[in-house]
C-alpha cells in the first residue's frame, strides 16, 4: 500500500518543534562576534536594472531610483540605489572557515519573523557598486511571547560596505524565534477576519494613489521645517499574492534557503529537507509560502498568509523619500512590526514632525510615522532622522560611518582576495 504524504495542516499536527537550550546558549555566546557574510544575495553588484526592478518591487516610482539619467542632475551625479537595496543586493567573501563553536545555532523547525529593525546609512550605493557584509550577534533574550508562548528575541547587525571597503549602511534586525506547536494552541487571531472591498473601497484607495508623488527636484530646505509639520499621506494595498511574487522579483527572500525551481528545488530539498513541508497535494514546498500561502498559514494557527517585515521597512523608507526629496538623505530609521499584515490588508502612512537639531554642519529633523490598517491598528510604527540642505550651504551633510567598521570591512577585502588568489593558483596547477 502507498503511503500517501501529510498534509501542511497534518504535518503541523503532527510535528512538535521545541527550543533546544543548546541553541539558545549558542546564541548568547555568538554576542559581539562579527564574521563575513559568505553567501550571495540574489544579486552582487549593482546595475541599472537591480536598482530600477528593486524600487518598483515595492511600488516605488522615483526617477532617482528607476530612471538612469534623471540621477545625472542632482547632487549625487547618477542614479542610486533605494535605502533598503541591502536586502537584495550582496556579494558573497571569501573567508577562513567558521570554528565550530562560532557557528550560528539551526534552531531546527523554530518559526522566525522580523519584528523590527534600525538601519544607519553613510553613502550611496552606484551603479557598478559590489556591497558585501558582514554580520554578528548584537542581543539575546528569551522571554515569554503574548503570540506563541516560550519565544526568543536575537538582534542581529548587517554591516554593508563596498568594493572600496566603505561601508554604505548598518542594519540591526530583531528576529522573533517561536516554538510551532505553541502558536496553534493560542487563540488570539480567530476573531480576525480576512479585508474585503466594494468598488467604492477601492475608488478611495485609488484616489490616494492618484495623489502620491516623490517631491524630487524642489529641496526641502531645513529652515522650511517646522515641529508638527505633516508629512502627508501614502496608501500601500490591499496586499496580494501578487505583491508578493513582486516583491520577490526584485530581488529579496532569496538568501539563505535559496527557494528553486525544478532540478535546482530537488538539490535545495537534499541540502535542507526541513525547510520543505508538503503541501495540500502532498507537494514538498518551502515553509516560506507562509508569505502567500494562507492554507499553510492557517495550519500553524494564524488567519491568513502574510507579508515580510522588510517589505513594510521599504514602504517606510519610500514615505520617506517621496517627502524628503532628491536633495534630502536618511540617516537612520528604526521600525517595529506590532501586528501581521495579512493578504487583503491596506496600510495608510501618516507622520509628523517631531524635531530639529544640528549636529556639526549636519541639519537634521526627526520624525515619527506609522502604517496604519484598515482595522484601525498601528502594525507598524517609526522613528527617523533625516539630513537636509540647510539654505546657507545648499548641501545635505551625510553622517560618518565608525572607523572600526571600515577597519573590518578592509581586513575582509584583504582576507577575500588572498583566497581569491590561492584559488586561482590551484586551478592553474
Amino acid at each position: 500500500m502507498t503511503e500517501v504524504p501529510m498534509t501542511t495542516a497534518e504535518k503541523a499536527e503532527a510535528e512538535i518543534y521545541e527550543f533546544l537550550d543548546t541553541d539558545i546558549q549558542r546564541a548568547r555566546d555568538l554576542v559581539g562576534i562579527y564574521h563575513a557574510v559568505t553567501q550571495r544575495e540574489q544579486f552582487s553588484r549593482a546595475t541599472p536594472d537591480v536598482i530600477r526592478n528593486f524600487a518598483r518591487s515595492y511600488g516605488d516610482d522615483n526617477p532617482l531610483f528607476v530612471d538612469e539619467e534623471y540621477g545625472r542632475d542632482t547632487r549625487w551625479g547618477g542614479q542610486i540605489a533605494p535605502p533598503m537595496i541591502n536586502i537584495a543586493l550582496r556579494q558573497e567573501l571569501l573567508a577562513d572557515s567558521v570554528p565550530r563553536d562560532q557557528r550560528r545555532p539551526a534552531f531546527r523547525g523554530i518559526h522566525v519573523f522580523v519584528s523590527g529593525s534600525t538601519t544607519d546609512w553613510y553613502r550611496p550605493v552606484y551603479d557598478g557598486d559590489t556591497i558585501y557584509s558582514f554580520h554578528g550577534f548584537e542581543k539575546v533574550e528569551l522571554k515569554e511571547s503574548e503570540f506563541a508562548g516560550r519565544s526568543l528575541l536575537v538582534t542581529r547587525i548587517h554591516v554593508q560596505f563596498n568594493q572600496r571597503a566603505e561601508v554604505v549602511q548598518a542594519q540591526r534586525v530583531l528576529t522573533i524565534h517561536t516554538e510551532r506547536h505553541e502558536s496553534k494552541k493560542r487563540k488570539k487571531y480567530d476573531a480576525i477576519e480576512a479585508a474585503t472591498y466594494t468598488p467604492e473601497d477601492i475608488a478611495a484607495i485609488d484616489e490616494l494613489y492618484a495623489a502620491e508623488k516623490p517631491r524630487g527636484a524642489e529641496t526641502r530646505y531645513w529652515e522650511d521645517i517646522q515641529v508638527g509639520d505633516s508629512l502627508g499621506d501614502m496608501v500601500k494595498g490591499p496586499l496580494t499574492a501578487t505583491d508578493m511574487m513582486v516583491f520577490h522579483s526584485g530581488g529579496y527572500g532569496f538568501a539563505p534557503y535559496t527557494p528553486s525551481a525544478g532540478r535546482l528545488a530537488h538539490k535545495n530539498r537534499k541540502r535542507i529537507g526541513p525547510f520543505y513541508i508538503p503541501n495540500e497535494q502532498g507537494i514538498p514546498d518551502v515553509a516560506q509560502r507562509i508569505h502567500w500561502d494562507s492554507e499553510y498559514a492557517r495550519s500553524i494557527g494564524l488567519p491568513a498568509a502574510y507579508d515580510y517585515g522588510m517589505m513594510r521597512d521599504c514602504w517606510l523608507s519610500h514615505y520617506l523619500t517621496d517627502w524628503i526629496g532628491d536633495a534630502g538623505w536618511i540617516e537612520s530609521m528604526s521600525s517595529q512590526m506590532r501586528k501581521f499584515n495579512y493578504l487583503g490588508d491596506t496600510h495608510y502612512f501618516t507622520g509628523h514632525v517631531v524635531g530639529k537639531r544640528t549636529e556639526g554642519d549636519r541639519h537634521l529633523v526627526d520624525l515619527e510615522f506609522r502604517g496604519t490598517s484598515q482595522r484601525g491598528e498601528v502594525t507598524c510604527p517609526a522613528t527617523a532622522t533625516v539630513s537636509l540642505p540647510s539654505r546657507a550651504s545648499d548641501l545635505a551633510i551625510l553622517p560618518t560611518a565608525p572607523r572600526e567598521w571600515e577597519r573590518i570591512a578592509a581586513q575582509m577585502l584583504k582576507r577575500h582576495g588572498e583566497l581569491r588568489a590561492e584559488k586561482r593558483r590551484s586551478d592553474q596547477t
